[in-house]
This record gives C-alpha cells, sequence and structure tokens, in this order.
C-alpha cells in the first residue's frame, strides 16, 4: 500500500518534538508498505525552520518513506492569530501537494491542528480512496477549556468541521481512551483506540549517565526532570514554585529540557524568582532524550487542572515510565489510572506546587521505593504500551481499510 499522512508537526528521531508518527511509519515501512507524509519545514515546537525549503521532497534514511514539505506561514508562536494564519497556511499547501502524490491508497489525516485534516479528507474525497482520521488531541474542546479559543462563532464553527470529520472518516483513531465517547457522540462510524506509548529502545536505565552530571555540574543532585513542550497547557509555573518552596533542599535540582511559546517567560520568571536548582536546556532530538532521563532521578508529566485533560495520554507519560524512573504525575484522569494501576510513581493534584514539592522529597527520602517505581513502570510500557504493539494495531486498521476498499471498490 501507499500510504499518503498530512501531519504539520510531523517529527523524526533526529529532531525534538513527539515522534510517534515516525515511528509508526517506520513499522510500516517495515511491513513493505510506503509511506509518503506531507509535513511543515517550520518546527511546530520551536518555530524555527527545519528546512530552507518548502516543497522540497526528502528521500528519509528509511526506503520507503518520504517527506515532502509544504509551504507554511512560519510565526505561529507570536500569537493566537498567527498560529491560525499557519494552520490555514500548511493546510492550503498541503492539499495542492497532496494531490499530486501519486498511486495513493490511502490518506491518513490527524489533528491537531483540525484543520489540516479536511485537506486530508478532500484528498481522499477527489481521488476516491478511505479517509483514515486520527485524533490526538479533543481539539476545539482544549481550546475552549483552556480559554484560547473564545469566540462563539470560531467555536461553532470548529465543532461544525470536528463533527463533519468525524462523520467521514472510514476510521476515527484515538490515542486515548478517554476520547472515545467524545467522538462517537459526535458522530464517529469506527473507532480503534492505538494508545500513545514510547519505544522502549530508545531508553537505557542501566546508564546512570554520569557525563552528562559532570557536565552540567549535576553530580551528587536528586534530579527532577521535564522534557517537552513549554506552553500553556503545561503549567510549568507550578514547577517552578515547587522549586522555589525547595531551594533550601541543596541536593535537589530541577531541569526542564524543551521548548515552546512560554519558555521565555518561564525562563524570565525563574530569574525574578532567583531560583539556584532549576536548569533549562533547549530542546533536543528524540535519539538523544536519553541521556537526559538516563541522568534524572525521577521525571514530571503536567497539565493545567482542567477537566478535558482527564482524558488525555500524553507521550511524556510513558516515556517517562519507559526510562524507568519514577513519575510525578500532576495530571488526573485515564493517566493516573495507568500510573496506579502500575505503581510506577506518585500522583500529584494538579495546580499545586506544595504537593509536588511533597512528592519530590518522599521519592529522595525513599530510594528504593522510587527505584522500583521505575522498573513497574518500564515493564508497564514493554508489556501494554510499547510503540511497537501499537504500530501493529495501526497496520492491522490500515491493512483492513485496504482489503475493505478491494472488496468493495
Amino acid at each position: 500500500m501507499h500510504i499518503l499522512l498530512i501531519h504539520q508537526a510531523f517529527v523524526g528521531i533526529d529532531e525534538p518534538g513527539g515522534t510517534r508518527h515516525y515511528e509508526m511509519a517506520a513499522h510500516l515501512v517495515g511491513k513493505g508498505h510506503t509511506v509518503t507524509v506531507i509535513a511543515s519545514p517550520v518546527s511546530y515546537l520551536t518555530g524555527t525552520g527545519v528546512t530552507n525549503q518548502w516543497k522540497r521532497k526528502e528521500e528519509s534514511e528509511l526506503s520507503g518513506l518520504t517527506i515532502i514539505r509544504a509551504y507554511t506561514y512560519q510565526k505561529l508562536h507570536r500569537s493566537f492569530v498567527h498560529r491560525i494564519l499557519s494552520f490555514f497556511s500548511f493546510a492550503f499547501s498541503s492539499f495542492l501537494i497532496g494531490l499530486r502524490v501519486p498511486k495513493v491508497d490511502l490518506v491518513w489525516g490527524t489533528s491537531p491542528p483540525l484543520f489540516q485534516a479536511p485537506a486530508a479528507w478532500l484528498i481522499s474525497f477527489l481521488r476516491r480512496k478511505p479517509f483514515l482520521l486520527e485524533i490526538r488531541d479533543l481539539w476545539p474542546r482544549f481550546a475552549v477549556e483552556v480559554g484560547v479559543l473564545t469566540n462563539p462563532l470560531l467555536i461553532n464553527l470548529s465543532e461544525m468541521l470536528e463533527r463533519f470529520l468525524y462523520r467521514r472518516a472510514r476510521y476515527v483513531v484515538v490515542n486515548s481512551p478517554g476520547y472515545i465517547e467524545h467522538v462517537k457522540e459526535r458522530g464517529a462510524r469506527q473507532v480503534e483506540l492505538v494508545s500513545n506509548g514510547s519505544d522502549i529502545s530508545m531508553f537505557h536505565p542501566g546508564d546512570r549517565a554520569e557525563e552528562s552530571r559532570v557536565q552540567y555540574g549535576w553530580e551528587g543532585k536528586f534530579l527532577v526532570l521535564y522534557a517537552g513542550a513549554h506552553g500553556m497547557s503545561n503549567d510549568l509555573t507550578v514547577v517552578l514554585q515547587a522549586a522555589d518552596l525547595l531551594r533550601n533542599r541543596q541536593a535537589i535540582h530541577f531541569i526542564l529540557v524543551g521548548d515552546g511559546k512560554e519558555k521565555q517567560a518561564l525562563q524570565q520568571q525563574a530569574k525574578e524568582m532567583q531560583l539556584p536548582n532549576v536548569t533549562f536546556l533547549p530542546p533536543v532530538p528524540k535519539q538523544e532524550m536519553h541521556h537526559f532521563y538516563s541522568a534524572a532521578d525521577a521525571s514530571v508529566a503536567i497539565l493545567k487542572p482542567i477537566e478535558a485533560y482527564k482524558t488525555t495520554y500524553p507521550n511524556k507519560v510513558f516515556d517517562g515510565m519507559a526510562a524507568g524512573r519514577p513519575l510525578l504525575l500532576a495530571i488526573d484522569g485515564v493517566s493516573r489510572d495507568v500510573l496506579e494501576e502500575y505503581s510506577a510513581g506518585l500522583f500529584v493534584e494538579p495546580g499545586d506546587p506544595q504537593a509536588l514539592a511533597s512528592a519530590v522529597c518522599y521519592l529522595y527520602e525513599h530510594p528504593d521505593e522510587a527505584a522500583q517505581m521505575g522498573i513497574n513502570g518500564r515493564m508497564a510500557v514493554k508489556d501494554h504500551f510499547d510503540r511497537e504493539k501499537q504500530a501493529l494495531v495501526m497496520q492491522s486498521i490500515i491493512e483492513g481499510l485496504n482489503k475493505q476498499e478491494i472488496s468493495n471498490p
């Protein structure tokens, strides 16, 4: 099969950001399929250029995977309006490019951003090919609850578009069980869970990464790692407030690796608070993240305390578990269910810096228990959330759609 994926935020393992789709594509080409990805030349995480060219065709190091860069307005982090311009520019240019990709058997759209999915649907409609829609966040619901999307007309139009897409997809794939009811209520006909997870082979928990500790002056420290986006939803002010509460515990140090719209403001806040126990580092490619996880003693996954986020399975939850480090989870709902079912760390009430500080101290003071939590989390990912297992589910869905198309042309 030739699978066409429209994904503005597609990331390879040599780039910073989530690599779910690269790993899925690698699995599919390994099974004999061909995958063409239309992606942005602008990093969704940093807003900087991944490449200086658009409409550029890149042959991946994986035989069978091709990446085409579609023109995208670059200033997506400047404001909400600029972000919408970025979304629409990519949707339009990816549609024009997608029409010319030869011999496509299936079109795979993904959201967010929601606006790239109509481009995928229209390509599938015009070319009479199956349309697979993947939902990674409940947009626009999340945007409304966070307060990013407030205009009633835009909300109504976005919700109408959301329902339109759900009803026209042959399959709607979700990455969290918390999304299933939402998409069914809005018209999805066939829904499958392909859970978020992690590639366990990318993490090496036995390696304590002493070189990294020496390089950054972290010898003898209890290191708490946050790795990921520094955005409005990530509530990293709570991490800084927890660090402030622990400033006199000189053995405890916080590391924040990544980038995003709020990073400069967070760095300024940390400077004004004169925090001696916080280090900000730039984003690194996924294939290099194991150095930081190996150096760390615990990892943090955190989101704002809003009701909608109880439905989500962030990738960083599973990366922290795969790394074999105890997880400090400030996200309630289905992610908490995973943490507690497998005893992989400590739940922290979202939005509560005192609770986070207390949980950090508990892990620091109970190293044997913390180590067992890390072991438990890694085993849970290996048994239930390994990327290869999830890729097999996606492969089955895609091949099943192709068989339906052959049987019912």
